[in-house]
């Protein structure tokens, strides 16, 4: 079945009230989980950003801090002083890339569980950073790891689901080959 299709087909059937099913949703676990960590996400964020002022840090253990802080750039602020334009790159990449990954998503056997919930879990990663740069355009993040002098680039729970994603992913791939091997 065509991507197209597929969604009218869903949101024709949640209007009339029509349980979902395979022939209008064909993994709605998996998507139902997406929905979930990216309201959890951008709750999380809502709570932050309510709470604290920008810049506000409140230490919690020696090694853990909640920071407010507005990251314009990718991943580690990469691209964060590179002017107005890299708003609008990284928000067409990330929404090619959830584009690319429901898409992905609709053409996965659903016997590839552990592929799915990689799936699942990086599209509402990426989803969740979409929506920040679209509404305020950087990311707001939170989570200040560090030790002694070390400090891990400060990052949110959308960050978190793109690494947990991307390591399902990865070691599915890894999982599968060993597997095929014995």
């Amino acid at each position: 079945m065509k991507f197209a299709p597929l969604v009218v087909n869903m949101l024709l059937a949640w209007f009339q009230g029509e349980p979902l099913n395979d022939n209008n949703m064909k993994h709605k676990i998996y998507y139902l989980s997406s929905f979930g960590l990216l309201t959890l996400d951008q709750l999380s964020k809502q709570v932050v950003a309510s709470t604290f002022s920008l810049g506000e840090s409140l230490s919690v253990t020696s090694f853990f801090s909640w920071s407010y802080v507005q990251n314009s750039g990718a991943a580690f602020s990469l691209l964060a002083d590179s002017g107005n334009n890299q708003r609008y790159f990284l928000l067409s990449v990330s929404l090619i890339a959830s584009l690319a990954l429901i898409v992905w998503m609709c053409k996965t056997a659903p016997t590839l569980r552990q592929r799915l919930l990689g799936q699942s879990i990086l599209l509402a990663g990426a989803i969740g950073n979409l929506i920040d740069r679209a509404l305020y355009g950087s990311v707001i993040d939170f989570i200040d790891l560090h030790y002694g002098g070390f400090y891990w680039p400060v990052f949110n729970l959308a960050d978190s689901f793109i690494l947990i994603g991307v390591a399902l992913l990865l070691f599915e791939g890894k999982h599968a080959n060993a597997s095929s091997e014995l």
